[in-house]
């Protein structure tokens, strides 16, 4: 265990910049844009409801304020669908993640062999499996939730600059937000969904992981080329069979490229995104109410989706890649 621990120290030490610093640029420049716009909006004036125009059947019939216009209930509505929300302002940030971890797993055992450390690190006392163990649990535990951590920050500040655009206006939301249950339970609702995201994201953290320790050059090439040239070959071939379906007894014969493309290869290729599984939600998938997107109908779904054959063949699949991997980790050394 303390084995793994610094194991884990130095992937961190060592990708600090994709794990860390990519995701805090990303919400900065968020956070930044939304405070200048909000501070502009303040220091301008454009931002002050002192007198607005209230119309009935197209007449203008009084100037007002908009604070005199929201109702309490409105106000608590308000509330409801920020403290429900706000989270949601930090999905940007989320997009960063696969294309960290991407990389990184591409990397993860090609750099070794290239710049032929791996024979340091093998004279050490450190298994292969706990190596490679460690830069999985990296990409698949550590990243995720140093993005959640981000994204949560991120979104607590728009909130912040949000609430003080609505109190130019004679609305304030700051306590009704905060004695929502919902906004403290937001961010654990994210947190909840990790175990799904990690059983998802294995067939691809695996195929890359397999492909960095077999790889003597072309890393990218190979791991992302050979999924999209099996897909096109696949539609080909679908496409040959249905021209000749007419001229030969097996009529209607296919490949199923379709079903392949959307089971196998999509989780080869997709599982590092976060919330895949919600793409083949259909109906299933819990609908936006007043109060905005329901976060527990959300995470209550994702866990339902653990009950799917096509998961568990995908973590099979992964769990086979990996040991592929740490055996060829044990065996491939060469520069």
């Amino acid at each position: 265990m303390n084995t793994m621990k610094w194991l884990l120290r130095r992937e961190f030490w060592e990708h600090k910049g994709g794990f860390v610093w990519a995701p805090v640029i990303a919400a900065l420049i968020m956070v930044v844009l939304v405070g200048g716009m909000v501070g502009y909006g303040v220091a301008s004036g454009n931002m002050h409801g002192d007198s607005i125009s209230v119309q009935v059947d197209g007449k203008e019939v009084q100037h007002t304020s908009i604070a005199k216009v929201i109702t309490p209930e409105k106000r608590a509505d308000l509330a409801s669908v920020a403290a429900n929300n706000y989270i949601a302002t930090g999905a940007p940030i989320f997009f960063v993640l696969p294309i960290v971890g991407l990389f990184y797993c591409l990397g993860a055992l090609y750099d070794d062999r290239r710049d032929r450390s791996i024979l340091f690190w093998k004279s050490l006392p450190i298994s292969d499996t706990d190596t490679v163990l460690s830069k999985l649990l990296t990409v698949l535990v550590v990243a995720p939730l140093i993005t959640i951590g981000v994204a949560t920050a991120a979104a607590l500040a728009i909130l912040f600059f949000a609430g003080i655009a609505t109190s130019s206006h004679g609305v304030n939301l700051f306590g009704a937000v905060l004695t929502n249950v919902n906004f403290y339970l937001a961010p654990l609702y994210l947190v909840g969904m990790l175990p799904v995201y990690i059983l998802w994201a294995l067939p691809t953290a695996g195929w890359l992981l397999l492909v960095s320790s077999w790889a003597k050059s072309k890393v990218f090439l190979w791991a992302i080329g050979v999924p999209l040239f099996a897909a096109m070959l696949l539609k080909w071939l679908d496409y040959l069979l249905g021209m000749t379906a007419g001229l030969t007894v097996n009529a209607g014969l296919t490949v199923n490229a379709d079903w392949i493309i959307n089971n196998v290869l999509e989780a080869i290729m997709l599982g590092l995104i976060p919330g895949t599984w919600f793409a083949h939600a259909g109906s299933a998938l819990p609908q936006p109410t007043s109060s905005g997107v329901p976060l527990l109908p959300m995470l209550t779904y994702s866990w339902s989706t653990l009950a799917k054959p096509a998961l568990w063949a995908g973590v099979v699949a992964g769990v086979a890649m990996i040991a592929a991997a740490i055996r060829l980790r044990r065996w491939r050394d060469e520069g």
